[in-house]
């Protein structure tokens, strides 16, 4: 949204511009262990995804690495990108984008809250703990989709879902 204001300090125009905030998640699924969701130790609370904002100057790919790694104590690799998130209410802090990306683990034996973080434990996907925060529980729907087959990482469906928008 671009709204255009006078500088206080020299009375001069410019336009401002108010758009989403760039932000990251990971589905960090081991087999045989499940996926890796966190307690949330600042508000909003609940339970979520490990992620966080991509820092200006950062790609995605980097901002998830990063995140991961500060949140869950995890070295990640990336494994796909499962989707796009941005409707405008999915954070009630602000507009925010985000890209979910897949990733594994390299060594889940190094889970260990950090960060933002009070937790963080493995879940099996389809026995997920709730309160979920944001958008998680559509995005780890959208996971449990690609597990099934029934979806493809990246797969975008368009026009967006009812109650959607």
């Amino acid at each position: 949204m671009k709204k255009d204001v006078i500088c206080p300090h020299c009375g001069k125009p410019y336009s401002c511009y108010r758009n989403p905030t760039p932000t990251t998640d990971v589905v960090i699924y081991e087999p045989g262990r499940g996926v890796v969701i966190i307690t949330r130790a600042n508000p909003p609370l609940g339970y979520a995804l490990p992620g966080g904002f991509i820092d200006e100057g950062e790609q995605a790919e980097a901002a998830a690495v990063r995140e991961m790694r500060e949140e869950t104590g995890l070295d990640v690799e990336l494994t796909g990108l499962l989707g796009v998130y941005s409707r405008p209410d999915r954070d009630p802090r602000q507009h925010t984008l985000s890209v979910v990306f897949t990733g594994r683990p390299r060594d889940p034996e190094a889970l260990r809250a950090g960060d933002d973080a009070a937790g963080a434990a493995f879940y099996p996907p389809d026995d997920l703990p709730e309160p979920l925060a944001f958008d998680h529980a559509r995005i780890l729907a959208d996971f449990r989709e690609v597990l099934a087959g029934r979806r493809m990482l990246g797969a975008v469906e368009l026009p967006a879902r009812k109650g959607d928008c």
